[in-house]
């Protein structure tokens, strides 16, 4: 997909962002990617930043494509993210966007125990799941896409130093949904490379699944750091299966 025509924006480059703009450069993309300040260390750099109902942004791109990697931020009571995503949607289209990406989570799916996947409906029992599921009907009533993606791992990112000697409220024997930041950003292309006939909602799962126990452990083990202690130890299997995307011509490449 390397063609210097193909542009994109990415609203909110962070973590997650700013290692999609730079793969997009690579491509030779023109890329313009958004944080909240006016101030740039970086040529791809923009502001964007909803302040009260007023929009502060230097976007400029026409005729690109547009991922939204702006983590919800549920818990902090100044988030604004559903009204920063709604004024992303419309200076998209005021851009003439080719098609917006929503970069979601599969803690939009219910926390009990069972295989879910695209199809599953989705009943709001917290306002974290309400606010994830209220930015998917955004952008899908816009006519976008979203990606829902399992737990993030890679650069800067080791489970191995973030749980470290903790004690997790959770059970050793559930077992992990997670991805690596290079798949996700994989995926991304995949769904940009088949717009057309590509589905509305995608998981973005890594296949593997091993118990929380055993990944922390290894994953600590790598470090050599102590591993976690857990609350419970009864079964848990909360699955997200991951695979409909492969229907793109999609592969996960990267170990979690």
């Amino acid at each position: 997909m390397s063609d210097e025509n193909n542009k994109l924006v990415v609203l909110g480059a962070g973590w997650l962002g700013s290692a999609l703009c730079v793969e997009a450069k690579k491509l030779a993309w023109q890329v313009q990617g958004t944080h909240r300040s006016s101030e740039h260390e970086h040529d791809f750099q923009r502001q964007f930043a909803l302040e009260g109902t007023v929009l502060k942004h230097d976007v400029s791109l026409e005729d690109a494509w547009w991922v939204c990697a702006i983590p919800p931020r549920s818990r902090s009571s100044e988030s604004n993210y559903l009204a920063t995503l709604q004024a992303g949607l419309e200076l998209a289209k005021q851009l003439n966007c080719k098609g917006f990406i929503l970069c979601s989570s599969t803690g939009v799916y219910p926390t009990d125990n069972g295989h879910y996947d695209e199809s599953t409906t989705i009943n709001c029992q917290s306002a974290r799941q309400q606010l994830l599921f209220d930015a998917e009907q955004l952008v899908l009533n816009a006519g976008g896409k979203v990606l829902r993606l399992a737990g993030l791992v890679g650069p800067g990112r080791d489970p191995g130093k973030f749980v470290a000697g903790k004690e997790l409220s959770s059970s050793s024997q559930q077992v992990v949904n997670m991805v690596q930041q290079q798949d996700v950003i994989a995926a991304i292309f995949s769904v940009i490379g088949n717009w057309s006939s590509a589905s509305s909602i995608y998981n973005v799962v890594n296949p593997s699944h091993p118990t929380k126990a055993d990944y922390y452990q290894q994953k600590c083990a790598e470090q050599g750091n102590q591993p976690p202690t857990f609350t419970s130890h009864d079964k848990g299997e909360r699955l997200i299966d991951g695979s409909a995307i492969e229907s793109l011509n999609f592969r996960y490449q990267a170990p979690i």
